[in-house]
């Protein structure tokens, strides 16, 4: 906490999607925010340039520090230089089919980079709270609904990775005494999604075709069914578990579940369009082991601090789509589509 009294957070994977709603939040709650950052010649920040500060300002309370999860000695210096209250572990490679491609960065960042992040907590005797982001890939075949107890399946690196990640965190809660939570969070989208994950692929696409810049879109797996929420209402249920009396793990969901081929129908059904007129599907998307379905119960979520979902899938489609829409230079009003969704506000008055 700082001399001000103001809570201090440390986030990994702040110019993620998540990362970003994550510390639009803190922000707002009064929290000083930390983020690391990989160095790269290339910016990737964009989710996060609107809430830059400049260090010479006279409230810094958003700063910005280089490191990566596979550098131990990076993550002690940074946990003990900034003595955070609240560490935010949201940093992974993240993309399920990719991490096929490339299985031991995915395993040493996703799995081990948790690790070295609760290693240099515990050496420091830091008392801060720990908030782990596991993943629903981590359930694999186990059939729906998924609680807390049920049990893990992993199907791909990604998911192996996330499932030692979260056993990790158990163990260290369980041993050292370390505040330490799991978020088994179900598919979190928004119109911040990164482009190659299907949801956002689809709506941009759409964007792209209204401005006849595309005309197809090629997408795998239509039958793979998934449970649709809206990010900023996760990222709140992450805040609210490190606020609760005693460490747990908990499942995050809207417990609805939808195939990809209903999402491609509400999102071209908004714009007017067919999507079999323009959607194929591509062997190079289909993903060696694949998920079928998930959707999760978070009933205990509910029950302990009185998180629940927001957004449902269709005004989730919608605010993506019109989002995609007016990024591509496009009036939604043209198709009938509000500017602005009122649910896009969930917990700041502007958000897309």
């Amino acid at each position: 906490m700082t001399e001000t009294g103001k809570k201090v957070a440390l986030i990994t994977g702040i110019t993620g999607q998540s990362g970003s709603y994550l510390a639009e939040l803190l922000l707002s709650k009064g929290y000083q925010v930390n983020g690391i950052i990989r160095r790269s010649s290339s910016f990737n920040t964009a989710r996060i340039e609107h809430i830059y500060q400049d260090p010479h300002e006279k409230d810094y309370r958003f700063r910005l520090w280089y490191g990566d999860l596979s550098d131990s000695g990076v993550l002690l210096k940074l946990l003990s230089q900034i003595q955070p209250d609240e560490v935010y572990n949201l940093g992974a490679q993240s993309h399920v089919k990719v991490s096929f491609e490339i299985p031991e960065y995915t395993a040493d960042i996703d799995a081990i980079g948790t690790l070295r992040l609760l290693e240099a907590i515990r050496y420091l005797k830091s008392s801060c709270k720990f908030y782990q982001a596991s993943s629903s890939e981590m359930f694999g075949s186990s059939p729906p609904p998924q609680n807390e107890k049920t049990q893990f399946a992993p199907r791909s690196p990604y998911a192996a990775s996330k499932v030692f990640a979260h056993h990790t965190t158990v163990n260290y809660r369980e041993a050292y005494g370390i505040f330490a939570c799991s978020g088994i969070l179900m598919n979190h989208e928004s119109p911040r999604r990164g482009e190659t994950f299907v949801t956002r692929k689809i709506t941009h696409a759409i964007a792209k075709i209204l401005n006849k810049k595309q005309e197809k879109i090629y997408l795998g797996n239509l039958d793979a069914k998934r449970d649709w929420g809206y990010a900023p209402d996760f990222v709140e249920g992450m805040w609210m578990m490190l606020q609760q009396p005693q460490a747990d793990d908990y499942i995050l969901a809207t417990g609805e579940m939808h195939s990809v081929r209903e999402f491609l129908e509400e999102a071209f059904k908004l714009v007017d369009l067919d999507w079999k007129n323009y959607v194929e599907t591509d062997p190079r998307y289909f993903r060696p082991t694949d998920v079928d379905e998930l959707r999760g119960d978070s009933s205990k979520a509910k029950a302990k601090f009185g998180w629940q979902p927001k957004v449902k899938f269709k005004d989730l489609v919608r605010l993506m789509v019109i989002e995609d829409l007016k990024l591509a230079g496009l009036d939604p009003s043209k198709y009938g589509l509000e500017a602005r969704h009122p649910l896009t506000a969930t917990f700041l008055k502007d958000l897309p």
